[in-house]
């Protein structure tokens, strides 16, 4: 933080961007073991690797931060359930029913609705006519996006119970986002990511032992094991050291419309890797939701 406890705002904005582009591979990773890995277990596997990871990383902060943590159970319990153990396993479970179509527009449009508005009632950040604006400007070049331009193709998405998890694993990250602006001052950054990630672990557990009794076995491969050390080291460890101390300087609903970036590095990723071919579709996309974030952080810039 800068001098007077004032937000870095810059760097707050970097590590935004840096999370989403992070995570923007999750999806893509992820679904090249949908068939060999069933999704709890592929989600208590991201998490049992990231606390192993973290573990020696944080080693000196574990300690300090045990006190805090038992003085503030049901905090870290529902910290850890939240961003740990529902978000990404909501999201593992509905990509093998909805589309991809419906993943993108549910997940990335309605987590960052729900953090403005949660964080608006609950800890009373106002949602000025700037973040209002910049809101709007993100969805509409989402909208954009997955309509391919014509919004009239949204008349025809059809919903199933996989979009239902998607919802649930949009309003799950969302309370996480809340929560972790509440966050204990005087536990470290590293302290508090070590027991999040731990105690999310541990409260996957019982639901990963369940579906190993009626799910098929993994089927072991260098790819199965190159992505979840992806997904324990990029998509946990880094992404979420670089998304909480972002929360930390621009609050939590501004934070939040930036995870409106990950299709389109998305986007980016497929061209560059699968290669797709980039259209004006995506360059007005990128375009709308950058300037929804320009005008939404606009205020803050200018006092920095």
């Amino acid at each position: 933080m800068k001098e007077g406890n004032q937000p870095n705002v810059s760097l707050g904005i970097l590590l935004a961007v840096a999370a989403t582009i992070i995570w923007s591979g999750n999806f893509i990773v992820a679904r090249a073991v949908m068939n060999t890995i069933p999704p709890i277990t592929l989600a208590f596997y991201r998490w049992a690797t990231a606390v192993l990871i973290l573990t020696p990383i944080a080693w000196k902060h574990i300690k300090p931060a045990w006190q805090i943590v038992k003085e503030n159970k049901a905090y870290f319990f529902w910290t850890g359930l939240t961003g740990v153990s529902l978000f990404n396993t909501f999201v593992y479970i509905a990509g093998h029913s909805s589309t991809a179509i419906n993943l993108a527009l549910i997940g990335t449009t309605s987590s960052p609705i729900m953090s403005v508005l949660l964080a608006s009632v609950i800890l009373k950040e106002p949602i000025s006519w700037r973040r209002l604006l910049g809101m709007l400007l993100c969805i509409a070049g989402i909208l954009f996006l997955l309509s391919k331009g014509f919004f009239q193709n949204l008349l025809h998405l059809q919903f199933n119970k996989g979009d239902a998890w998607v919802l649930l694993g949009a309003l799950s990250f969302a309370i996480y986002n809340i929560f972790t602006r509440k966050r204990p001052a005087a536990i470290s950054a590293l302290g508090f990511l070590f027991f999040v990630f731990l105690i999310g672990a541990v409260l996957l557990f019982p639901a990963y032992i369940a579906e190993a009794t009626y799910a098929a076995p993994v089927q072991w491969s260098m790819q199965t094991v190159l992505v979840i050390l992806y997904l324990g080291a990029g998509a946990s460890v880094l992404s979420f050291l670089f998304w909480n101390r972002s929360i930390k300087e621009l609050g939590a609903g501004r934070t939040s419309l930036f995870g409106n970036l990950i299709p389109i590095f998305s986007t980016m990723e497929a061209v560059a890797i699968l290669g797709e071919k980039i259209s004006y579709i995506h360059v007005v996309s990128f375009l709308l939701i950058v300037a929804g974030l320009a005008i939404d952080n606009s205020a803050l810039l200018k006092r920095k």
